[in-house]
């Protein structure tokens, strides 16, 4: 496994040179590597910047670092097919955690040469004639990075090797971790506070960096570090240090703040707004919207400008592979040419559709997603337009040129009929074979339906409900099956504007004294009445027109607690990569996380059993990469200084 540490940054980064001329999208070049006089030049530093934002393909849709972020919360655990990476990050004593686990290495090996490149950039701009404004997209992008690192392992360098937050152009073995409240204060805010000063409202080009988003970001991060400073549960922190702000400030003014800039962003929001319905978030044709402010983006045009394969996907950066292992074997789905399934065929094929896609089946839902979280399935439109609960005939696509094939109860289905459906509340009435059955996959049958089904309370390691919002898409299907081998051609999502309303609502939650009309429950209730308007059921896979914003709304508390925020936060983003760092910043991931219930790893299965995870302490922080100390020419006794406590 290929590993990177701070000596090789310069030699290992590729770079992408901003084309002449004007233009709204950015056209990359690659390059081997930096020389040191290269961001001397204007073309060099607009190539450097282009480059900040082509290696967020990186880290956004890389579908380890994902992994990561969700297996082992309360949003996922592992799947039938998952190997280490998975099964460790569970916590379910499938293995160690420890500083050879890859997920932990991803970001420490991204995001240290996107500092460098940043820092290069915001060096040697002025003298080339780059703007302020570009400058900011630099300091935007260093402070991004180490804002994601400080959340991942704590304290960390500020110095690469030239000097704290300079560019570095020498190879270095030696490091030094800087404390939590230093990186924030001397890297994160600065740079994020002089990002929303310098960038301008809306994009220079399609997807560039905004006043609104920067706003959205150096909210979090206030809101990051005041919890942080607060410590509720006495979560360790490394490299030690005292739980108090070198500016003065404690966690209250943090949260205030966290508050302002949010709410700054809500009434400033530049270009940006809110969809009408969460299925518009989503669904694929309507990519790159007014909701997201930040995306690693891709193409189906060509392979060059969308950074991989368009027929296979290598399973690796910078290809989106993200939901492929959140995607279950579906292909295993038999129905059969005749009545009594004598002979039979595959009638869900792998397809480049949004409902479809590559299986790979390394991740999972828990059965507590589906019957707690998405417990209101009826009215709030969010798991309808989160998950693929039924799976529709394709088979004529993939060459089987019966128009009719036969179903559960031996009933005759077309294509585009319900050939599986996942049930929104369980039913004792469903007849489940025994093993894998007819269908191949264990699904029961219910009297006069033509669809095999599965209830919340039979959903296993090996069948469940798909992920339908990250689905893949593309244009170019014509008839058939299309592409689905490749990587997801669709951007991947990074930040979005209705973030905006969670971090103001969480900061008011923590005490942040609120305007009018923009209370914790105020704020709450716009995300959630958005998410009682209907527009099209995906499962009924039909226009479905209703408004149950007032039954939502009128059953959030009060006054929300923070449980309630979390649990709002995971129906708006689930599996979108960001859950990690919510139940870390807040301190609960043992209390939400602790337990879950899924059913086995085999066809068939459909008794839920509970897990209990070992949540310690210290795995609030993710270990330094093995790779990182190796890399270094330290004694054994500084290397294990270097590294967070508990990663013995």
């Amino acid at each position: 496994m290929k590993r990177q540490s701070l000596k090789n940054i310069l030699a290992s980064l590729a770079v992408v040179v901003f084309a002449a001329g004007c233009q709204d999208v950015l056209e990359e070049q690659p390059r081997d590597f930096y020389e040191p006089g290269f961001f001397q030049t204007e073309r060099g530093v607009q190539g450097g910047l282009t480059a900040l934002y082509a290696n967020l393909r990186s880290l956004y849709g890389q579908a380890y670092y994902y992994n990561g972020l969700i297996t082992g919360t309360d949003e996922a655990t592992y799947a039938q097919s998952a190997d280490g990476n998975f099964l460790v990050a569970d916590l379910t004593g499938q293995g160690e955690l420890n500083s050879t686990w890859y997920p932990a290495a991803i970001l420490w090996g991204t995001a240290f040469g996107n500092i460098n490149t940043a820092s290069g950039i915001i060096e040697n701009a002025q003298e080339v004639g780059i703007s302020d404004a570009l400058i900011a997209e630099a300091r935007f992008f260093r402070a991004f990075d180490y804002f994601n690192l400080v959340q991942t392992y704590g304290g960390v360098p500020l110095d690469l090797g030239s000097g704290p937050l300079t560019f570095n152009t020498n190879p270095v073995r030696v490091s030094t971790r800087n404390t939590v409240p230093e990186v924030y204060t001397l890297a994160v805010f600065p740079d994020l506070l002089r990002a929303v000063e310098d960038l301008p409202d809306a994009p220079r080009v399609t997807g560039a960096v905004t006043k609104p988003l920067a706003r959205l970001m150096l909210a979090k991060a206030y809101l990051t570090y005041g919890w942080w400073l607060q410590n509720p549960n006495n979560i360790p922190t490394y490299p030690e240090t005292s739980r108090t702000d070198p500016d003065g400030h404690d966690a209250e003014w943090y949260f205030q703040e966290a508050y302002n800039m949010a709410i700054s962003g809500i009434e400033n929001p530049g270009i940006f707004s809110l969809q009408p319905t969460f299925y518009d978030v989503h669904y694929a044709p309507n990519d790159r919207n007014s909701e997201i402010m930040l995306y690693a983006d891709h193409t189906e045009e060509s392979e060059f400008y969308n950074g991989g394969s368009l027929t296979y996907g290598s399973g690796g950066a910078p290809d989106n592979f993200a939901v492929w292992m959140l995607t279950w074997n579906y292909t295993v789905i038999r129905s059969g040419l005749d009545p009594d399934f004598t002979n039979t065929v595959s009638s869900v094929q792998r397809e480049a559709a949004q409902p479809l896609g590559r299986p790979w089946t390394r991740m999972a839902p828990t059965v507590d997603v589906v019957t707690e979280t998405f417990e209101n399935k009826d009215q709030d439109s969010r798991y309808d337009g989160t998950f693929t609960t039924v799976y529709r005939g394709n088979w004529p696509k993939g060459g089987v040129p019966e128009d009719v094939l036969y179903n559960a109860n031996g009933l005759p289905v077309s294509p585009g009929d319900a050939i599986l459906t996942f049930l929104d509340e369980p039913n004792a009435d469903i007849d489940y074979p025994e093993g894998a059955g007819l269908n191949g996959i264990g699904a029961g049958t219910l009297p006069g339906r033509s669809d095999f089904v599965i209830d919340p309370l039979g959903i296993s390691r090996v069948v469940y409900p798909g992920l339908w919002k990250l689905g893949t898409y593309r244009t170019d299907n014509g008839d058939g099956l299309g592409q689905p081998n490749a990587g997801s051609t669709r951007p991947f999502n990074i930040a979005k504007f209705s973030e905006l309303y969670f971090v103001a609502a969480e900061a008011a939650i923590k005490g942040a004294t609120t305007q009018s009309g923009y209370s914790a429950r105020e704020l709450l209730n716009v995300i959630r009445a958005r998410a009682g308007m209907w527009r099209y059921d995906n499962g009924a896979d039909s226009v479905y027109v209703a408004d149950f914003s007032e039954q939502l709304t009128e059953a959030t508390p009060e006054d929300p607690d923070i449980e309630f925020l979390l649990m709002e936060r995971s129906r708006e983003y689930y599996a979108e990569g960001i859950r990690w760092y919510d139940l870390v910043r807040t301190q609960t991931w043992e209390e939400l996380a602790g337990e879950y219930s899924i059913a086995g790893r085999n066809y068939g299965d459909h008794t839920a059993e509970t897990f209990e995870r070992d949540i310690e302490p210290y795995l609030y922080l993710r270990p330094i990469p093995q790779g990182q100390l190796d890399g270094m020419e330290f004694d054994e006794g500084m290397k294990d200084a270097y590294q967070n406590p508990g990663y013995d």
